[in-house]
């Protein structure tokens, strides 16, 4: 009797030791691996049009990662922009919690949340390399955290596109003249400060580029770089091509998780979305970086495109219009402002150090 009490004491004690090893199943560590067993089967849809090279596919790659990493653990079906829904109610359906994810860039939801858009792309601001320095060791994550929390999203830096072309234009821009009612497809605050420029910004899908510059029905149109502006086949609708890309100098491309579905997840596997994301916002940019240099190349000579650069005056003017919009928006939004002046903090910095690191050195006369 004394021997089966001992037994049983034992036991029970083994059992309690087991379970406060193991812990909760929201908490890091092998025992919240070994407890949670619960698969989640997760939707994301996207901005971009079904098999559209680099963005979706990122936006798929990803997802196959996470499944992979996880063994199985979560699963994430990704649905094109129209697929499941209309592409720019990507951020709505992730805050109301009809998906669990989204993929898209925050200057599509510019009307929505205002400041978000120097989360994606500000015209004259940082390049990719200073955006993610700002977004993932100067603040700037934490404060775009802050900024989507009231809409039950967390958003993450997934993709860039790179420094983008100018534009493809159907008359030369000689100066600023050149400007004044111009039909040209451009959005969010780089349409805004085109607008103020004298030019007549135009808002379109995809979809409807190439058609809208072939019939005259807009005189030019930026889209993002030489190798999906040639996939588009819009140097057969434009014979000007013009860069510096002033308004998109680094687009950040926004992975969105509904608040409600990131708070169920254990430990480990929000530590994989958030490497899965990392990595694919680093592989994104680099695919990127080498289509559009194999693309610059075809296009020029294989499909005679000359590459023509905009004028001091005229980038000198889009400069000046820029700061002033900024300036308006911020003087009447508070939440664009508190933004505004955390992104031109960090911005000055960066500014001080590419003056003496990569500008110098790309000023250097190559062999």
């Amino acid at each position: 009797m004394v021997k089966s009490a001992l037994m049983r004491s034992l036991m029970v004690s083994l059992a309690a030791l087991l379970l406060t090893a193991c812990g909760p199943e929201d908490e890091a560590g092998p025992g919240a691996v070994a407890s949670s067993g619960k698969t989640y089967n997760w939707k994301m849809v996207t901005t971009w049009p079904p098999g559209f090279p680099v963005l979706q596919e990122g936006a798929e790659r990803f997802a196959e990662n996470v499944r992979a990493m996880s063994n199985g653990r979560i699963n994430i079906k990704v649905y094109a922009g129209g697929e499941l829904i209309p592409a720019l109610q990507t951020f709505d359906a992730v805050s109301q919690g009809t998906v669990e994810m989204g993929h898209g860039s925050a200057y599509y939801w510019a009307g929505k949340v205002p400041e978000a858009q120097f989360f994606s792309t500000v015209p004259f601001g940082m390049t990719p390399r200073g955006m993610n320095a700002w977004l993932y060791h100067g603040g700037g994550l934490e404060l775009w955290r802050e900024i989507y929390e009231p809409f039950h999203v967390v958003p993450f830096p997934l993709g860039n596109t790179g420094v983008q072309m100018g534009g493809w234009f159907n008359k030369e821009i000689n100066s600023v003249d050149d400007l004044q009612g111009l039909k040209m497809r451009i959005p969010g605050l780089g349409g805004k400060v085109f607008a103020k420029a004298g030019g007549n910004p135009v808002l379109l899908a995809g979809s409807e580029v190439y058609t809208a510059l072939e019939r005259n029905t807009i005189d030019a149109t930026e889209w993002i770089g030489p190798y999906h502006d040639q996939r588009l086949g819009l140097y057969r609708a434009a014979k000007h091509y013009y860069y510096p890309g002033w308004h998109e100098p680094g687009t950040v491309l926004e992975l969105t998780v509904n608040k409600r579905a990131w708070d169920s997840l254990p430990a480990d596997l929000k530590a994989i979305i958030s490497h899965a994301a990392e990595s694919e916002n680093v592989l994104m940019l680099s695919e990127m970086e080498q289509k559009n240099l194999t693309a610059l190349k075809e296009l020029q000579a294989r499909d005679g495109v000359e590459i023509k650069r905009f004028p001091d005056d005229v980038l000198t003017k889009l400069q000046a219009m820029t700061e002033e919009t900024l300036s308006e928006e911020a003087a009447v939004n508070p939440a664009f402002k508190r933004v505004y002046d955390a992104y031109q903090a960090f911005r000055q910095q960066d500014d001080a150090w590419t003056a003496i690191s990569e500008r110098a050195y790309l000023g250097i006369e190559q062999p």
